[in-house]
């Protein structure tokens, strides 16, 4: 799997993710306009919809640009612009819940990804999988096409959103090969205490 690359067309992204963009480069807030800009996402808005494979060109972009540091402060961002399910208030809950408001804030050919109601999920966009390891250690496998750097601000942040306190670790496992290095997936270690 490729970094940068939709796995399918026709799925589309928030606004409110979108904004993440520019939270995340807030000393850049004009650059990461422009660079969404160029990409066919201008003035984007919450509660609008916006080309997923325009996001993932804008995330190369920055990339290329800035550097990959800037691509874990977006994906640090997410938690606090992104949609969540409401019975997450834990860390465990919260890195458990990552695929599904993943899904939440993506939608194919029109339709939200995941529906709260139903709990059915579309297939499309790949997955955050979540496995318990330990007492206070989980393994996420972040199987999508969006850059490893991101992934890991959006694990790192979503623990820490939901914790009380706790001191959290995420480390990548380098025993595998991750997406940036022609794997398939990014594998993180998350521990607390």
């Amino acid at each position: 799997m490729a970094e940068f690359k939709a796995f399918e067309t026709g799925i589309e992204v928030n606004g409110e993710t979108i904004l993440s963009v520019v939270a995340g480069m807030e000393i850049a807030k004009n650059m990461a306009l422009d660079i969404l800009k160029q990409h066919g996402i201008d003035d984007p808005r919450p509660g609008k919809w916006y080309s997923q494979q325009s996001w993932l060109d804008s995330f190369k972009t920055i990339s290329e640009k800035v550097g990959s540091k800037t691509l874990n402060l977006i994906g640090r961002s997410i938690p606090n612009k992104a949609q969540w399910p409401p019975q997450v208030n834990s860390i465990e809950a919260a890195l458990a819940s990552i695929d599904v408001a993943y899904h939440m804030n993506h939608r194919k050919n029109g339709t939200v990804m995941f529906n709260p109601e139903k709990g059915t999920m579309i297939e499309g966009i790949g997955h955050y999988g979540f496995e318990k390891i330990g007492e206070k250690k989980i393994k996420m496998v972040c199987k999508n096409p969006y850059p490893c750097e991101f992934d890991k601000g959006i694990i790192e942040a979503a623990a820490k959103k939901f914790s009380t306190g706790e001191i959290i670790t995420v480390a990548e496992d380098t025993t595998l090969n991750c997406r940036k290095k022609g794997g398939d997936v990014c594998t993180y270690l998350v521990s607390w205490r």
